[in-house]
């Protein structure tokens, strides 16, 4: 029985030779110029905007607060959100610079709950503007309470007077501007009342909800049919950030100290500075990207980091297994002519796979939100890098490396063997 002929088509023709190891130059020089940009861009990011990175609150602080939905008419009925919705309320009246995630717990009485994780950059409420506007007010509006101070620490206004002063008083200024005051307990009402012993001053603290409260106003807003619920807020303090900041730095240190030790035993020491160098214009490069776009950096940002120094290490290492395989059969030809011969042989499988990763991380780049987007924004910035730092920057350094420190001796050693044979 005759066989059958298959036609496959070929994203490159077998036999294709192209002329990699001419080209090296050329690789080394741009690579260096792009690394010296991005690190360049995050020095004018510090000038300019303030800092070297657009910082999440992973890493700069801020506040957490964890919601739950109910339904209006069953109150007993609990309501899954909906992220986007959540997240397209919040843009509209909050702005930039928050995250929204799902999240599930089991309350008390053992019912799974289905909610919602709104991060914000913001400590509290009180902005700024509004601060000094509300200090102003009662200043001029308040004078006949003989104001001796009044100043804000977090969401609280605190006012040291001569006379005593009321929630009547100071709730309408907080209202006008666009702040609502916690109302005193009893307990407060007659602490606040009382003058202080030694100076007879009378000292009144002024809470106003905070940025629970005012989110918890906007969903509500934005989606009539669910009762929205606080069910816990607390500050992530800018020291923790700094500590995770440090710590997402260690973690990329470790993984590239731990990829050079395994190619030097795995493979030769010869290759590892040739990965190591790929590797840290990968993490580099996607940090440049980062930099110059402002695009958010946060835990998850880390994580896709950590994903493409592996993913790129991946790419690396089979190329130099096949470079170390062809060098061993090739041994009549430079060592030259072997790297192009290997890099002809894997750049359409280094090609095919790149794409496949870089067309799923698309995909999610496009439809997804939040932290799925910031993900796979980085494994679109690092596919590329990784791909092209594997073909184009590992093997140059590699060649390097075996000129300069084994090619001459190699070279040595056999033309003392040939003068040692060629004696009477």
């Amino acid at each position: 029985m005759a066989g059958t002929d298959y036609k496959f088509r070929y994203l490159l023709q077998p036999g294709s030779n192209f002329q990699f190891v001419a080209k090296f130059r050329f690789w080394l020089i741009l690579s260096v110029v792009l690394l010296v940009a991005s690190i360049a861009t995050l020095l004018f990011n510090k000038q300019v905007r303030g800092d070297y990175m657009n910082w999440s609150i992973d890493f700069r602080g801020g506040t957490e607060t964890y919601y739950a939905f109910r339904d209006k008419a069953d109150p007993s009925k609990r309501v899954t959100p909906d992220i986007h919705q959540i997240r397209a309320a919040l843009k509209e009246s909050a702005g930039e610079g928050f995250d929204v995630s799902d999240v599930s717990w089991t309350d008390a009485t053992d019912v799974e709950v289905h909610g919602a994780i709104v991060r914000s950059p913001h400590f509290g409420a009180v902005a700024h503007d509004k601060a000094a506007k509300v200090v102003e007010q009662v200043n001029a509006k308040l004078a006949a309470k003989q104001i001796e101070k009044a100043s804000w620490s977090g969401d609280r206004l605190m006012i040291r007077s001569r006379t005593p002063l009321a929630e009547t008083d100071v709730a309408p200024l907080l209202t006008e501007a666009g702040l609502e005051m916690k109302p005193w307990t009893p307990d407060e009402a007659k602490a606040h009342a009382t003058p202080d012993e030694g100076t007879g001053e009378y000292n009144a603290t002024f809470s106003v909800w905070g940025l629970d409260r005012q989110y918890e106003r906007v969903l509500e807003s934005k989606m009539s049919n669910v009762d929205v619920e606080v069910i816990q807020s607390y500050g992530i303090g800018a020291k923790a950030g700094d500590k995770l900041r440090n710590d997402a730095a260690k973690s990329l240190f470790y993984a590239m100290f731990l990829i050079m030790l395994y190619l030097a035993f795995r493979f030769d020491i010869r290759y590892a500075p040739g990965a190591a160098f790929a590797t840290i214009h990968d993490a580099v490069m996607v940090i440049g990207v980062f930099a110059i776009t402002w695009t958010e950096v946060s835990l998850t940002t880390v994580a896709a980091l950590l994903t493409v120094v592996g993913y790129s290490v991946n790419d690396t290492v089979i190329i130099f297994d096949r470079i170390r395989e062809n060098a061993a059969k090739l041994k009549d030809k430079r060592i030259e002519r072997v790297i192009d011969v290997s890099l002809n042989e894997v750049l359409a499988r280094s090609i095919l796979t790149s794409l496949t990763v870089f067309a799923t991380t698309l995909i999610m780049n496009i439809f997804g939100d939040g932290l799925v987007r910031n993900f796979a924004f980085a494994m679109n910035i690092g596919v590329i890098v990784g791909t092209y730092s594997s073909l184009f920057l590992a093997p140059p350094i590699f060649l390097w490396v075996q000129h300069r420190w084994y090619t001459s001796s190699t070279s040595t050693r056999r033309a003392r063997a040939d003068a040692v044979a060629a004696e009477p």
